[in-house]
């Protein structure tokens, strides 16, 4: 490999760990809002967390569909809402949010970019995903709202 070729892959690495190069939101590690660290067995205080939605990034442009083929819906801010930690393996987690009854959207992005997508949970216009096999590590979540700029309250729950 040339010493130019080595020079400027190590100037694009660092160049991408400072963010200069990838404007994808999904790669911050900082929240709007309180974050979470799980183990299995958590208690459903320890799975709570607070928020309003807000913002007009579009939640597809981390991804039009998740892994499972659901549409990634709504608008929040470009930064993730929560940051959520599992320290270890989780065979099923359920998201649920509770706005009262606001049009609300979910977008969860996790170890290897995988992403998961929630909205409309049945009759009830607030959002949820239900999630398998997640991996330990690092995932970002988003909680939006369908309209662009409105805001909700909520309380979102994560439970096993």
């Amino acid at each position: 490999m040339s010493v130019l070729r080595v020079r400027w892959v190590g100037r694009m690495a660092l160049l991408t760990a400072l963010g200069i190069v990838s404007a994808v939101p999904a790669l911050s590690q900082s929240a709007n809002f309180d974050s979470l660290t799980l183990s299995r067995g958590f208690s459903r205080t320890e799975g709570t967390v607070r928020g309003y939605t807000q913002g007009a990034f579009s939640l597809s442009a981390i991804a039009n569909r998740d892994q499972d083929g659901n549409l990634c819906l709504g608008f929040a801010d470009s930064v993730p809402d929560h940051i959520m930690v599992l320290e270890e393996d989780f065979p099923q987690l359920t998201l649920q949010v509770d706005s009262g009854g606001g049009d609300t959207t979910l977008v969860m992005q996790g170890p290897n970019n995988t992403v998961r997508c929630g909205d409309d949970t049945g009759r009830n216009p607030d959002a949820s995903i239900e999630a398998t096999d997640l991996q330990a590590g690092t995932y970002q979540i988003w909680v939006g709202a369908f309209d662009s700029g409105v805001r909700y309250d909520y309380r979102l729950t994560i439970g096993e």
